[in-house]
């Protein structure tokens, strides 16, 4: 299992961003990842349930990271082009919640993956379909991304 890089700024991973998630992911098998996290209440919507917006964010992030790649010199970025979201349970907050996220066909320009959100004792709470376009380039500098704050930080 291979850590996968935090940004600075991202909602979902930033570390520098006080709103962020602060969410770590790990690379299981090529093209599968997971993070293990337990929602604050500050981000819930009703009371004892996580927003859903948090939830689409978060099914959104760990698909796109499944297509990332770990250990590679350049990772792969994408952005969202549309996301299909089935939310089957509530997510509970200040609960354990693993994350999976699993690639899918992948061309040129564009990718599908998947991703879901579990319980803890395994129970299927939300699943998304994402379809996925390349963003810009971005340097593959290692040097410039760990300029930005893309680079793997120690677990806490």
């Amino acid at each position: 299992m291979e850590k996968q890089p935090n940004s600075r700024n991202c909602f979902i991973c930033g570390l520098s961003n006080p709103f962020s998630l602060k969410l770590s992911f790990y690379e299981t098998q090529p093209g599968e990842v997971i993070a293990n996290y337990t929602v604050s209440e500050h981000h819930q919507g009703y009371p004892g349930i996580v927003h859903g917006g948090i939830v689409a964010a978060m099914l959104d992030e760990i698909a796109c990271r499944s297509l990332m790649g770990t250990g590679l010199k350049h990772p792969r970025f994408v952005y969202t082009a549309r996301l299909t979201i089935r939310y089957r349970q509530h997510v509970p907050v200040e609960k354990p919640l693993r994350l999976v996220g699993t690639a899918g066909k992948s061309k040129a320009r564009y990718a599908a993956a998947t991703s879901a959100i579990y319980s803890a004792e395994g129970e299927l709470l939300a699943e998304a379909e994402v379809l996925v376009v390349d963003a810009p380039p971005v340097s593959s500098d290692t040097a410039e991304l760990e300029n930005i704050g893309w680079k793997v930080y120690p677990d806490c």
